[in-house]
């Protein structure tokens, strides 16, 4: 593994600790909801980003990036529907 590698899948960690932190500090499910986004994005990036250093253009390569973008869609989507019934609960709350 080299040097760059190795720095693409600690960021992916770290990105995974930093939602973990924001988890614990973030206070209402709206705000909490953002770190799960966070988390797709970044991390999945810094591994896609592994997976190109690490094979170039290769088939493997292209279907991680075929994942990642199929995550960061479906997840846009469930985190917007989350967000939409987390609204309209708390509109009845009051």
């Amino acid at each position: 593994m080299t040097v760059p590698v190795a720095l693409c899948l600690a960021l992916a960690v770290a990105s995974v600790w930093i939602a973990a932190l924001a988890l614990w500090r973030l206070r209402t499910a709206l705000e909490r909801l953002h770190t799960v986004t966070f988390v797709n994005v970044a991390g999945g990036g810094a591994v896609l980003l592994a997976a190109w250093l690490t094979d170039g253009l290769s088939p493997r390569a292209l279907k991680c990036a075929a994942i990642w973008l199929a995550t960061v869609l479906v997840g846009a989507l469930l985190s917007h529907v989350s967000g939409h019934a987390l609204h309209l609960r708390d509109g009845e709350r009051r």
